[in-house]
């Protein structure tokens, strides 16, 4: 018979048997696990040991995986290099290039019969040049385009496997408990699950203390569900643990779990529905058509009420519509920049169109008035081809209006502002939160952990009326007392929690588990005492029962059979604790009654002086059951205690000792915290402290400062004056509160929810407040939700608060978050310098096509030159000016706002002004250039003649001017020194060297494929001279006053909201509600004409891959359940540009298995409190 290791290769139980038994709960499962011989014996069939777990040897982990399959979903495949390049040709401008230059290429070697053959023939030599080159330039512009979203997409795909390595879990292997990534979990693994975990795989309970789950993510039911070896045992993938803690054996995973089938059902559903849509969409455009030949009028959009062909048409899903009741109508808005870059990009499509249009209209006009009224000539075929070359100017003109490159200039940014986050410990989950951060306002940050090192230890003790500053002799303590402590503080914490020697023997004890529990197991240790011991005489299976700690109760207990009856140890807030303390031993172990005298005496004397020292203090204490006679402090029992009656069973204690826990701040916190205030951010603390503790802390980090006239509030007094008769929770009488709030201590995490969403709804400023929360705790889930940015911890955080949250911080550190806030800032300002930078060459370059075709009858910048311009401004430039390293100089500044206008006044100035001296330099140069260089004029030349040196030095001196123009966009808020920090960027350097390196090689040696002719050194001085002007220019316009430019220049004004409805670009599902609506003549204008569809793709990339590595990291978890919805309805390359648009949950309900929808910023929260 053949072995693995030493065991039978065949196990005891088939993968269909456990398929099967997983998808039994309750009753049914119990039964359908005794069939199998209850839980030791499929121990035994697994060939696994419940204390030992598995060997973790190579053989058995790879056979395992054979047969039981392995931990993971397999992603998507990632789209090929020619399907990029194939949707990056789809754009409409570039096509009609395309089908331009072809006619141009086709008509150059068509020679008519009635044509003098010898008069065409020199020209016809270099008529197909220029066709050739524009599609030359085309494929060059699809393969750069395809180039960044493929880098894009490895890159996201990088970033996905780091979250992914992230997600580790304990498991118990050769009877040590191991942390391993949640991809290399195998059927038979004995997994440890404790509060906040989100389980990634299906299994069985071996053993549990008090432990409930949250089952919606696969239920849809919200509230959470007990589970117990005797009456419940199934726990499944992708659903999180609330309370309690366990031991599970795993017995099914990866697409074997009970969400791996859900995966593999809507993988098969896609296809289908891919099929259906196509057929869809056919329909609609039939049925429009005929709509259209029948009424004449404008069609409305929208093609069906199909809810999944509907998503599937538009590339971005709108809005939905308010659900109705009560908080659903607070849809998430589009991220504050993007809503902005949206609507400019529209107003220049529309301005670089008309202007487009009307270029080709004179050309084509002036043309046929000289040609056939003036010069009286008739009509020949190959006046065709000058109607094409018209035509490709114009359509030219419009490629250079419209600013594609800002999409790409925005994923840029992000991109690469996500990948330098990762080093500042931020690991970024949600790409616009990045962005958002840079508005923030306000913050409402954990106390432990975040502001404080999270490195627990006790200072001071008060164990039978004597205070220790320091740590007492094991000796001086009366030794039952001792002992008790001992044995209270090893049993009474989880056994995760645990002191273990450090890596470096000079550095202190690794702590690891809950920091609380390791403070206290590492006083046993400083007593000379060993916690171990004591776990060893008492393991987990022994307990009787466990109340674990959570929000409400403040404290933790642990019964265990104690000398033929029981005992319970209680640990917990001290205030709480002390409460349900009737006896304390007082001098030499005297047991004494615990009055409400000595309770104050004890508050003020020892407690609060503990927490004005910034003391986290805790009580812990005991009962004794016994069956016997009873002492003073015990309880005589006949039969077994009812353990559900909690309010009687953990009352009547018995007081062993109070501690105070040292907490030290960050040594770099107060120094953030200054930062943030500085740069107009406020910052609140939230804490389930003693508000002495609280108060303290605040202090010592810069929150609160002596002289300042702000408050601090408990949980209870927050509710009381937030609350009406009624108990609900009133706008007007929090919007008195929480702006001179500075510190909410024994909070619970529904105030922090309660603050957070009274802040964001608040009407009291001019602009909303932008929030940003930190949370560590199951609990903190719908605050990080409904923050604008929610930042969960990634050493302290359960997965749920990862799960909720927008950015992890890997060290948990509060600087690193003001290093979000200057990341943020400085995406929203690269965008900005991007914008003047590619506005000036915008207008220019426009304006210059335009006047020269009026003027001239031709345009002195080429087709093939345009689109090289276009392509420095476009692609290089946004390269160059979105990955500019932040400076410490953007934290001196308040935060925009979600009003402020995108250009600034300043930015206007800067643009027009540029704009002013580039138009003279080349008009000057169009008119009067030829004499004053003395070189033949370009001027009224016939088609397809030779380049000339006149327009040549026109094109070169643009170029110029626009290169040098490049360091004048470095700097938006008027500074003078335009090259400060430039080495710092080697980016910017190489790119810009680079382009003009390409620019002397395209004048010197392009000929007729760029048009140009060399240019001699002198004519190049004098290029250069225009181009440096632009720098002394630049200082000129910097001098004007901002003051003076009147406020209507700033562009890009007004609240995002007002017009999201009507920027979805190519969407043709609106609002109902809108009185604006787009009529559908507006919305081709908008598909065909911005090429941000283009890029939008490259966001959409992103997003996919973000969505896959969601649904794949918790294999299946309630977050990712609109990543399924959205794969069930559309492919996932169609997700929506960098925001999740919140879509009506009550329609997504009723499909896949009632899978909740999970809106970020949705007012629902599913999460009960």
């Amino acid at each position: 018979m053949a072995t693995i290791d030493g065991r039978p290769a065949q196990y005891g139980v088939s993968l269909k048997q456990l398929r099967e038994l997983m998808e039994h709960r309750g009753p049914e499962g119990i039964q359908k696990l005794g069939m199998l011989g209850g839980t030791q014996e499929l121990c035994k069939k697994l060939y696994t040991s419940p204390n030992e777990g598995l060997s973790g040897s190579k053989a058995d982990t790879e056979h395992r995986r054979d047969t039981f399959g392995s931990n993971t979903i397999p992603p998507k495949p990632p789209k090929t290099f020619l399907t990029l390049v194939w949707e990056a040709l789809q754009d409409v401008t570039l096509i009609i290039l395309e089908v331009a230059a072809l006619v141009s290429l086709g008509l150059s070697f068509y020679q008519p019969a009635d044509d003098d053959p010898t008069a065409d023939e020199e020209e016809g030599h270099y008529a197909w040049i220029e066709g050739l080159a524009i599609l030359i330039s085309v494929i060059v512009v699809v393969i750069v385009t395809a180039f960044n979203d493929y880098t894009k997409e490895r890159q996201f795909r990088g970033l996905q496997s780091r979250i992914e390595g992230e997600h580790k879990f304990s498991v118990i292997r050769q009877s040590e408990v191991k942390q391993i990534s949640v991809g290399d979990i195998i059927v038979g693994d004995i997994c440890q699950i404790k509060y906040g975990d989100l389980l990634p795989a299906d299994g069985v309970l071996i053993q549990s203390n008090d432990l409930k789950i949250d089952e919606s993510s696969l239920t849809g039911e919200s509230d959470h569900v007990k589970k117990g070896e005797s009456f419940d045992p199934m726990v499944l993938s992708g659903t999180h643990v609330m309370e309690g803690s366990g031991k599970m054996l795993v017995t099914a995973v990866g697409v074997n779990s009970q969400a791996g089938i859900i995966f593999t059902l809507l993988g098969a559903a896609v296809d289908q529905q891919e099929q259906h849509i196509k057929k869809m969409k056919k329909e609609a455009k039939k049925q429009n058509k005929k709509k259209k030949s029948l009424s004449g009028d404008e069609e409305t959009g929208v093609t069906s009420n199909n809810h999944v062909s509907q998503e599937e048409e538009n590339h971005v899903p709108a809005p939905a519509a308010s659900s109705g009741g009560g908080e659903s109508g607070h849809k998430k808005e589009k991220s504050v920049l993007q809503a902005k870059l949206t609507k400019l990009a529209i107003q220049i499509g529309y301005a670089g169109s008309t202007i487009a249009v009307l270029t080709v209209i004179i050309l084509i006009i002036q043309f046929c008035v000289k040609t056939f009224v003036i010069d009286q000539k008739q009509w020949k075929t190959t006046y065709v081809n000058n109607l094409v070359k018209h035509l490709i100017i114009g359509v030219t003109v419009l490629v250079v209006a419209v600013p594609e490159g800002l999409p790409l200039a925005v994923t840029l940014s992000l991109a690469y502002s996500v990948k330098k986050m990762m080093k500042d410990n931020n690991l970024v989950r949600h790409l616009d939160a990045c962005e958002t951060m840079g508005n923030a306002t306000a913050i409402c940050s954990d106390k432990t952990g975040t502001l404080t090192t999270n490195r627990m230890t006790v200072v001071q003790s008060y164990i039978c009326e004597k205070l220790c500053k320091v740590t007492p002799r094991f000796t001086d303590i009366p030794g039952f007392v001792g002992e008790t402590i001992v044995q209270g503080i090893a049993v009474n914490s989880a056994y995760t929690s645990r002191i273990m020697p450090s890596q470096d023997p000079t550095g202190p004890p690794m702590q690891v588990g809950n920091k609380t529990e390791c403070a206290l197991l590492g006083f046993v240790n400083a007593l000379n005492r060993s916690y171990q011991g004591v776990r060893d005489d008492f393991p987990e299976e022994s307990f009787t029962r466990v109340y674990t700690f959570n929000s409400v109760r403040k404290s933790m207990s642990t019964i265990i059979p104690y000398k033929g009856g029981y005992r319970l140890y209680t640990k917990g807030a001290s205030e709480i604790v002390l409460k349900k303390c009737a006896f304390i031993y007082g001098h030499d172990g005297h047991l004494e009654k615990f009055t409400r005298d000595m309770q104050e005496r004890l508050l003020h004397q020892v407690i609060e002086p503990m927490a004005c020292d910034g003391l986290r203090t805790i009580s812990v204490a005991f009962r004794d059951f016994v069956p016997g006679k009873a002492e003073i402090n015990q309880v005589h029992i006949d039969a077994e205690p009812n353990w559900e009656d909690e309010e009687n069973i953990v009352n009547n204690l018995t007081c062993l000792c109070v501690v105070g826990i040292e907490d030290p701040v960050r040594p770099e916190v107060p120094d953030a915290i200054r930062k943030c205030q500085k740069a107009g951010i406020t910052v609140r603390m939230v804490t389930g402290d003693n508000i002495n503790t609280a108060r303290s802390i605040a202090t010592k980090c810069g929150i609160l400062k002596p002289t300042d006239d702000f408050i601090i509030l408990e949980g209870k007094e927050f509710n009381r004056r937030i609350r009406d008769a009624n108990g609900d929770v009133q706008q007007h009488l929090l919007d008195k509160v929480w702006p001179k709030l500075r510190v909410l201590a024994r909070s619970s995490p529904t105030d922090k929810y309660t603050l957070v969403k009274g802040m964001i709804d608040s009407k009291i400023s001019e602009t909303r407040e932008v929030v940003a929360v930190t949370g560590d705790g199951t609990n903190d889930g719908p605050a990080l939700k409904k923050a604008d940015v929610g930042f969960a911890m990634g050493i302290a955080g359960t997965d749920v608060a990862k799960e909720a949250s927008d950015i992890i911080l890997t060290d948990d550190n509060f600087s690193s978050i003001v290093k979000a806030v200057m990341w943020g800032r400085n995406v929203y300002d690269s965008i900005a310098k991007f914008l003047q930078f590619q506005l000036t060459v915008n207008v220019v370059a426009v304006i210059v096509a335009f006047i020269g075709a009026c003027a001239i009858q031709d345009s002195p910048l080429k087709a093939v030159q345009m689109l090289w311009v276009n392509l420095i401004m476009d692609t290089l430039a946004s390269l160059a000016l979105a990955t500019e390293m932040p400076t410490p100089d953007l934290l001196l500044r308040k935060p925009y706002g979600r009003t402020k206008p995108l250009i600034s006044r300043t930015m206007m100035k800067n643009i027009l002004g540029q704009a002013v001296y580039q138009l003279f330099i080349i008009f000057a140069l169009l008119f009067v250039g030829d004499r004053l260089l003395d070189i033949p004029s370009g001027r009224g030349q016939q088609l397809n003649s030779d380049p000339n040196q006149h327009f040549t030095v026109i094109f070169n001196s643009f170029v110029m001017m626009t290169l040098f123009n490049e360091f004048n966009a470095r700097k938006i808020h008027g500074q003078r020194n335009v090259f400060q920090g430039i080495f710092t960027n080697p980016i910017f350097y190489s790119i810009w060297i680079g382009t003009c390196v390409s620019q002397v090689l395209i004048i010197q040696f392009g000929k007729m494929a760029f048009s140009t002719k060399g240019l001699t050194l002198e004519q190049w001085l004098w290029c250069l001279f225009f181009g440096i002007g632009t720098l002394i220019w630049g200082q000129l316009v910097t001098s004007i006053p901002t003051r003076k430019i009147p406020k209507k220049l700033s562009w890009g004004r007004g609240q995002p909201d007002e017009y999201t409805e009507a920027i979805h670009l190519g969407d043709e599902k609106f609002d109902p509600d809108s009185d604006k609506k787009p009529r559908a003549g507006q919305i081709l204008w908008i598909r065909g004409l911005t090429r941000l569809q283009t890029q939008l793709r490259v966001v959409r990339a992103f997003k996919s891959t973000l969505e896959d590595l969601e649904e794949r990291l918790s294999v299946h978890s309630s977050h990712s359940m609109p990543g399924l919805k959205l794969r069930a309805g559309r492919l996932p390359a169609d997700i929506a540009y960098i925001d999740d648009d919140s879509g009506n949950a009550s329609t997504n309900k009723s499909r896949f298995l009632a899978l909740p929808k999970r809106s970020r910023h949705h007012g629902s929260v599913e999460t009960p409190i």
